[in-house]
């Protein structure tokens, strides 16, 4: 008899927590967030036969990483080589400290520069191949590798890692949200709570745990909270950056660094947020002011870049550029077809269509180009010079800086462990990307943050997988 009503009391509770909607499932690694980070890890587990459930709570995968335009900064590799650039991962390592103020974790960026390069080894073999390499600001030689023809390399890469997580059959579920990390009464980190599109909650069982969820450079409640000083700039950022997985990882008792630190773009749309490349910059096209005349070393760090545009009249500055540079960078396609570029046929004309002097845009182009012919500015002290402004159609897009990268995050050590307040290991917990801080300082380099997302993504894969296996 005592039997018998053990058994009802069970089905009861199964059925009660049916009709509940609440169900449990298991996998050996779920991934919170399908941006570039997310993808990279799960490729790389599920190639090392980890069961593997990737959440995205948006329709749709790439986060931010879809937005990047630039490239991804790595040294050594072998488009460097064939193109005779001398580079190396302590080169990579000082321009990386040098541009976050020396305010980076160093043991996070010697990681970065010496991984980097096989990041771009393993975007080769899944369809993505940077294969071009230019210059981005802070690097002191060309080391940002992007798509033959300088296509947005971000989006690039997501449409190449989309394609290859349904090649592979990984359980990616759209529409879904974590909303709690578990952790058993050892402190341990034991799988997640997630909601389905439809409401319903469920948990997932896990023997580890990544947070890929992207940073909170859409989130301004976070950002005046951080850095009330840029409340009312717009963001270039993906809708879903909204940095909830910062929050679960400090309720589950991470540690986090560097949230003051937020990056302004210098070269956004007035009042839209739309980014314009650095590679434009990096492809020879130089800034002026309202005056028409340059004011800066156009390929300084974006944080000194920022300020020195914020300086001038109205806040805001011209790209100048020429169609050498339109063939030669297949990202400015996309300005065209957005209407954001005036033209004219001449420096005159072009000035005419902005309204700056056209007798100082014409003294300013002029002084430019003896600056490349004698390869040096002696104005500003630009080292990188592609383009000559001696003839073609001339270009212009009107830019201010905005939001666009929020440096701090949760606390990783060299394999994306996260840590708590005392610096130790959270087991089963890991984290990789943007939301992530240290890795950057007070100021990431253009061509960083795809390294970032795509090395540590990697690096922390590997490391849960070789975890699950010896245990």
């Amino acid at each position: 008899m005592k039997k018998w009503l053990l058994s009802c009391m069970a089905l009861i509770l199964v059925l009660s927590l049916a009709a509940c909607g609440e169900k449990k499932e298991a996998a050996d690694i779920v991934i919170i967030g399908a941006g570039g980070a997310g993808m990279t890890a799960a490729i790389e587990a599920h190639n090392q036969g980890a069961k593997v459930v990737l959440l995205e709570k948006l329709a749709f995968v790439g986060g931010n990483t879809a937005r990047a335009e630039g490239g991804l900064n790595a040294a050594g590799t072998e488009y460097q080589q064939a193109a005779g650039i001398e580079d190396s991962a302590e080169l990579f390592f000082e321009d990386t400290m040098k541009g976050g103020k020396e305010k980076n974790n160093p043991e996070l960026v010697k990681t970065l520069t010496e991984k980097a390069k096989d990041s771009i080894t393993f975007l080769k073999e899944n369809g993505a191949e940077l294969s071009e390499v230019g210059r981005a600001g802070g690097a002191s030689v060309d080391r940002i590798h992007r798509p033959q023809g300088g296509e947005a390399a971000g989006n690039f890469m997501v449409v190449a890692l989309k394609k290859r997580i349904t090649d592979l059959g990984i359980d990616l579920r759209l529409n879904t949200s974590a909303t709690e990390i578990i952790k058993n009464d050892k402190g341990e980190v034991t799988g997640v709570k997630a909601m389905d599109k439809e409401g319903k909650e469920f948990t997932i069982d896990a023997k580890k745990v990544m947070i890929t969820s992207g940073g909170f450079g859409a989130n301004f409640d976070m950002i005046k909270q951080y850095d009330p000083k840029l409340a009312d700039f717009k963001t270039t950022n993906a809708p879903g950056a909204l940095g909830e997985g910062i929050v679960m990882a400090e309720q589950a008792g991470a540690a986090l660094v560097d949230m003051e630190y937020i990056q302004i773009h210098p070269t956004t749309i007035p009042g839209q947020g739309v980014l314009i490349t650095e590679g434009v910059r990096g492809d020879g096209a130089i800034l002026v002011n309202e005056d028409g005349q340059r004011f800066t070393n156009e390929l300084l760090t974006r944080d000194v870049v920022s300020q020195n545009i914020l300086a001038q009249n109205g806040k805001h500055a011209y790209l100048i550029f020429t169609d050498k540079l339109v063939e030669n960078n297949h990202a400015t396609e996309a300005y065209f077809k957005q209407n954001l570029v005036k033209e004219g046929s001449t420096i005159e004309e072009l000035a005419g269509q902005i309204n700056v002097d056209p007798a100082n845009l014409a003294e300013t182009v002029k002084q430019y180009n003896g600056y490349v012919k004698n390869n040096k500015d002696d104005q500003f002290g630009r080292e990188s010079m592609k383009l000559s402004f001696e003839q073609g159609k001339y270009y212009a897009i009107e830019v201010t800086p905005g939001i666009h990268h929020t440096m701090g995050g949760i606390v990783i050590n060299t394999k994306s462990q996260v840590l708590d307040k005392d610096g130790n290991v959270i087991p089963n917990l890991f984290a990789a990307g943007e939301v992530t801080g240290g890795v950057h300082g007070a100021n990431r380099l253009g061509g960083n943050a795809l390294a970032d997302i795509t090395t540590f993504g990697r690096i922390g894969a590997d490391e849960a997988v070789t975890e699950i296996n010896n245990k």
